[in-house]
Order: C-alpha cells, then structure tokens, then sequence
C-alpha cells in the first residue's frame, strides 16, 4: 500500500518556522482523516455500519463518529472553541470505547444516526479544525499546553482507531466488504523455517520518555523507572500459524492445565476451539484478513489474545521441559535495542509497520535485525507486563481517562506495533494495552528465562476508596487555606520542644497511611509505626515497595483528581529503610515493641476503646527521660468510645472535666507535662468542601 508519510508518521514538535509547523499539521490532520475514511470505504452497504461484529465493542457506526466528535469534546473542553457542532451526536459518540469483558457487556439499544448524517457531521468538523488550525497560536516547540497539541491529540487518537476499526471489520461478513485499491493485503505464503531460540544479554534499563522529546506522547509514556531483565532466550521469529496450529492439533484448546482461571473462564463462555481469525471448512484451514479469505498462510504470525498465547507457553513449556513464557515490556525494550533508529526519522520502516508494505500480517522472515525478525510490526506482541504509569506518572488534564482505567493488572501490554500501526503507535516510547481476552492484530514470540516476570514489572493501582484516599491527601496531598501539613508540621513543632538524650528508636502509633513515620525517621534511628488499620498500613507498605502511591480524590459528583505521590519527591529516598509498618492495637501492644525515646500518638486516643488502658501502660515502653506526644482534637463519639471510657468532654461531679484535665490525672503518675500547642488541619473531602479542625498538642516527659 502507498500512503503519504504524512499519515503515517508522527510529526515532530520542534522546528524553526511557525508557519511551517502549522501547515505540517494541517497536512497531518488532513492526511489521517482521509487515511480514516478511507478505511471506511471497504464496507459495501450501510447495513454493516450498525451490526455488533465484535460483540464486546459497539457497532462501527459509533468509531465512525467517535474520532471526529473527539476533536470537538477536546477543543471544547480545552476553550479553544465555545460552540458546538452537534450536542447529540458529541454526547453519543464520546464515550464506551473501552472494549469489556464477557460479563459486563453493554445491551444498550442506541438510536443511531444514520451514514449519510456522519458523513455530513464529519465534512462540519473537518472545516472546523482546519479553522482552528488556521487561526490558533503556535510556538516551538509545541508543548503539552499548546492548541497544537490537542490537534496532535485528536490525530494520534484517531490513527488509533484505525487500527482498532480495522480489528472489528475484519470480523464482518465477507459480503459486507470489498477489496479496495488502498487496502491490498501481502500476497506472499508459504511454510515458515522453523523457530528457534536465540540468546540475548540481560540489562538494567530505564524506561519512560522526558518532557522535551520532539514527539507527541500519550500520559502513561512520561515519567521513569528502571528495570533489570537477567539474561534470557527469546524465539527468533514471532510464532507462526505453522507453530501454533500444532497447538491447535493437539488439542490445546480442550487441555485445562494449559490454561490459567482467566483463560479457562473464557474459555467456557466463548468455547473456542481455534484463533478469532482462522476458519475451518471442508477440512480446509483459512483464514480471514481485512476484506478477504485465503488459505491460512502458515508463514504469517498467529494472531490471538493473551490468554490463548499464555496457554500456548505453558503448553511449550510442557513440551520442552523448560520455563517457557512471554516477554516483559522490559525484555521487549532490550530487543529493541538492535534498531538504532526511530520514526518518523527512519528512511524506510524497518518492518511490516506504517501501512508502509502491506495492509495485513506478512511472512515471518521478511525483516530481520541482529539474527531476530519482526522486532517492530508485522503484528503487536504480547506481553506478560501489566501496565502501569512509570514514577512521575501524570494525566493530561484533556484526556484523564485515557490511560488510568488500564491501570487495573487486567491490561497487558501490547509492543512492536502491526502493520497498520502509524503516528505515535511506531515510535520507541509508545504504550498501548488491552484486556487479555480482547483481540488486536496482535500475535507473540516467547523466552526462555528462570526470572519471574513480576521482578521487571510494578503495579501501582489508584487507590479508589474515598475514605483512604482522603487520608493520603491529608498526609500527602497540597496545602489548603494556607494550613501547613499536619503530621510534618507535628513532628517538627515536637522535636522543637523537647531536648532528646537519645535518638534511636521512636513509636509512632496510629501512623494512619505513614507520613509521620517517614518525618520522625529523618531524626530516629529506627520507627515501627502501628495502626490497627491493616488498610492503612497497606497504603504505607505501598509507598515504600513501588516508590510511589497514587489515589483519586473527589472533586465533585462523580468526578475525580487523579493524584500521585513518590518517595523521591518527598525526599524519603534515604529514610524508608528505617521504618517498620506493623498492623497492631494500641490497647494491646506486643512486648517488643519497647525500650522507646519518642512515642508519638496523633490523632488517637479520641478513636480507641479504653484510651486510659493505653495511656496507663504506655509509660512501660519509653525509656527513662523519654517523651509522649499526644495530639488530638478531642472528638469524642461514642461509635468508637463508650462514654464511660472518655477521658474529658464531660462533666465530674457537677463540674467541666476536660480531655487535658482527664490526660494530666491519667499519666500524672510517670510523666510531666512539658509543653501544650495547638496544631490546625484542614481534610480534603471534595474540592469545595473541607473540614478545618484544631488538634491539640500535648507533650510529656516520663519521669
């Protein structure tokens, strides 16, 4: 197939003419909707448009609306336009593109405009970004806060979508398509050599693109970490029809133990016995690409999802008496490593990828590169990686749920891209996922390799749940009203008031999601922190293995802010390994937890059953000259505490008896009082609502 390099390849961000870059862009938005539309052109009645070919996704009449009202929701929402086109159309084409599972699919009945009324609202919004593209402002080079960047957006998403619309065409029936000039498929069939492994040198990698690269980049490409793969065997071709059909012959599909819980449940509902694309007829194996059937090309790669490829490892493994699986994302990278270059700087793309060569799968031994073929294109490989956002992940405020709803450990990467992959699907840093029983032109190649694929990979899910998120952003979140952060500011005004002898060891009790612990380590040899909160200490064990703990925070209805935090940014890089977090209860401590110079308590004794059986032993676990420190806003509710167990918020004996009055009678016996402080806060419930309290800070020193 020839298609101008413009509708394929990215452009790049820099250069040293603005007007230049506008027409670049201009020529790049123009040359992708026609690349789009053209695809479009393969179906040969209207009819086709509205049939659930892949019954997990909505019929193709709604991508053929979706690409163009993108641009208007995004121009829209980014105030770089202020009318819309059409309202209903933009509401009903905007959303439901995630593909879902067999569980949760969507029986929705839509009322779906018909292809000459998309066709006309396409032309309406066609005009009207090559209006703004005219008109708006543009620097160099184009920034992530730049109208040209949401040009930028709405073109990578929609070459995007050409590949996934072309997915669910090829699953039409072959009466609703015709064979068209720009979408000829490789002709080239045969038997396959056969596969081998080849070795390759582990590393320790860094993944993750940096602001200032020169090309458009989706949210989850930015930020970094690094990665170490051991060394390992990889298949020099991606595996084949030929290679996977003796899977298929020996019955893999009905063998169980091939097969993980996953697999076996989709098994069971999809009761599949061959790939999405192969058909078998008159004893005949075929196969079906874009717009015809053909015998199955036994030297073309398999295309399947991931489960079947998992079952297909494990059934390999079986076979050679090996640790056969598929690759990381971090091993997919070091191969990677044998092209030097990059799109769009390649002169000619170093395999089946960018439309450049063919519309559909092609021999397995076409393009080679240090012993291995089809590093890049060809079709996607899957991975056994998770997605997740590398450390600095952040969404892009246009398009928030682009990348997080992945976040999920039920999206598997997908790299290398396929022969219809273009724009920012072909360069390096791209990142695409999909759920592991959906279908892509997606196939695989395997290694052989000891190393768990868990020690090269992170999953860091956003925290959902309102109440713990509420308390990561009171210990990790921003200022609000000019309130500084409660537990740095509560450790610090402590440390200011006391005179330590000694630093070694410090309790912080109730450490709720940890950030005082993290503070108090900055001075203490060692902190155990303790909440009767297993979730909390969750939160905190979080933290410290992924190195980063994100979470969502209402903002208003239904919608929220999505939040990260890193122990990098916070400075804790060199005082995590001097803290334990430990599930416990306050009331009724191991015995080891001992021999103490600080116990600090904030926030606590107003939330325990019998605060006066903590405060009447706590003085067995700090050594002699030691100091409590006990903070509280003194909300006594009987939800936590019986009212016979306060400590103050009553009265005695006709009289006011304060939480102060009930602290100094309680621990009067082993400590003295030193200092009391009063110390604000201020917890986050939505944007707009707030809880500002005064917690008071009351310091004692065991005699």
């Amino acid at each position: 197939m020839a298609c101008k390099q413009t509708a394929t390849r990215t452009i790049l961000l820099s250069g040293s003419c603005e007007e230049a870059k506008r027409r670049e862009l201009k020529n790049a938005f123009n040359d992708t909707w026609e690349l789009y539309e053209s695809l479009f052109e393969v179906i040969n009645k209207d009819s086709a448009f509205y049939s659930k070919a892949e019954p997990l996704r909505h019929p193709l009449i709604f991508y053929f609306g979706h690409t163009a009202t993108f641009y208007i929701n995004k121009l829209k929402l980014g105030k770089y336009i202020s009318q819309r086109i059409n309202e209903k159309f933009e509401s009903m084409f905007a959303i439901g593109v995630d593909e879902m599972s067999w569980d949760d699919m969507d029986d929705q009945h839509y009322d779906w405009p018909t292809v000459e009324d998309v066709k006309i609202y396409r032309n309406k919004v066609r005009q009207l970004v090559n209006t703004v593209i005219d008109s708006m402002s543009v620097s160099l080079p184009i920034s992530s806060s730049d109208p040209g960047w949401v040009i930028l957006m709405g073109i990578e998403h929609e070459r995007i979508h050409l590949e996934t619309s072309s997915v669910i065409i090829r699953q039409l029936p072959l009466t609703d398509v015709s064979p068209h000039p720009n979408w000829q498929p490789c002709t080239d069939t045969g038997t396959p050599l056969c596969n081998r492994l080849l070795s390759v040198c582990g590393d320790t990698i860094t993944l993750g693109r940096q602001p200032e690269d020169d090309t458009y980049g989706w949210d989850n490409e930015f930020g970094q970490q690094s990665f170490t793969a051991e060394d390992f065997k990889a298949s020099k071709y991606l595996v084949s029809n030929q290679e996977f059909l003796a899977f298929v012959q020996e019955d893999g599909y009905q063998k169980p133990r091939f097969w993980n819980d996953e697999g076996k449940a989709w098994l069971s509902f999809t009761q599949a016995t061959m790939p999405r694309f192969w058909r078998y007829r008159d004893g005949n194996w075929l196969q079906r690409n874009l717009t015809n059937e053909i015998p199955l090309p036994l030297n073309w790669p398999v295309e399947v999802n991931q489960l079947e490829a998992k079952a297909f490892c494990n059934w390999k493994s079986e076979q050679q008496q090996a640790n056969i699986r598929l690759l990381t994302e971090a091993e997919w990278y070091i191969l990677r490593g044998y092209i030097a270059e990059d799109s769009p700087g390649w002169h000619e793309a170093p395999g089946n990828i960018e439309l450049e060569y063919y519309a559909s799968p092609c021999p397995v031994d076409r393009f080679e590169h240090e012993e291995f073929c089809d590093i890049v294109g060809n079709v996607w490989q899957w991975t056994e990686t998770c997605i997740d956002g590398f450390q600095g992940f952040k969404v892009h405020p246009l398009y928030d749920d682009f990348s997080t709803p992945t976040f999920d450990g039920k999206h598997n990467l997908i790299k290398g891209g396929s022969w219809i992959s273009t724009g920012n699907e072909s360069i390096l840093a791209s990142r695409y996922a999909f759920r592991r029983h959906f279908y892509q032109h997606a196939g695989f190649r395997y290694v052989e390799s000891n190393q768990a694929p868990d020690s090269m990979t992170s999953l860091n899910i956003y925290e959902t749940d309102e109440l713990i998120s509420q308390y990561l952003e009171f210990h990790y979140g921003g200022e609000y009203f000019s309130v500084p952060n409660f537990c740095v500011s509560g450790v610090n005004l402590c440390l200011r008031e006391i005179q330590l002898s000694h630093s070694c060891k410090a309790l912080d009790i109730g450490c709720s999601v940890g950030r005082a612990s993290f503070e108090l380590a900055k001075t203490f040899d060692h902190v155990d922190a303790i909440d009767f909160s297993a979730r909390f200490i969750q939160q905190a064990y979080s933290l410290i293995e992924q190195g980063e703990k994100r979470y969502t925070i209402r903002t208003e209805g239904d919608l929220v802010e999505f939040k990260s935090v890193t122990l990098t940014q916070l400075n804790y890089d060199d005082v995590i390994a001097k803290v334990n977090f430990v599930q416990g209860d306050a009331c009724n401590l191991k015995t080891q937890y001992s021999d103490y110079d600080l116990v600090y308590a904030s926030n606590l004794i107003d939330r325990l059953g019998d605060p006066k059986l903590f405060l009447s032993t706590i003085h067995q676990r700090i050594n002699e000259g030691g100091y409590l420190v006990i903070t509280s806003p003194y909300t006594w509710l009987e939800e936590y505490t019986d009212k016979a167990n306060w400590l103050g918020g009553i009265k005695v004996h006709g009289e006011n008896f304060t939480t102060l009055d009930g602290l100094t009678e309680t621990l009067f016996p082993h400590f003295e009082l030193i200092a009391v402080k009063e110390l604000p806060f201020v917890i986050r419930e939505t944007k707009r609502k707030f809880q500002h309290s005064l917690s008071e800070m009351t310091i004692w020193r065991k005699r």
